[in-house]
């Protein structure tokens, strides 16, 4: 496998390390969302600890408003994660 190939790997299990917990296994309960966010992008994201932005990222997340984050919507945050990334880097 290549590089590029592991880390996209490594993005899914981390999804479903977090999805497995509660309710639908492929999918992310605002709790689940909650903790992958606190453990995982603590030092990407702001204020991970302060509930509404929790609430304000799962809202921004849900497209189909189910209550639940599925990959697909997920991607849009690590895409949204990589973006900034991104642009940090070439301000260094």
């Amino acid at each position: 496998m290549t590089k590029l190939e592991d880390h996209l790997e490594g993005i899914i299990n981390i999804f479903h390390q977090y999805s497995v917990r509660v309710g639908n296994f492929d999918t992310l309960a605002k709790g689940e969302l909650k903790q992958l966010i606190t453990k995982e992008l603590t030092n990407t994201i702001k204020n991970t600890k302060d509930q509404a932005t929790i609430d304000k990222i799962f809202r921004d997340l849900d497209a189909d408003r189910d209550g639940q984050v599925t990959f697909k919507e997920f991607v849009t945050l690590v895409a949204s994660v990589l973006e900034t990334a991104h642009e940090n880097i070439h301000k260094e």
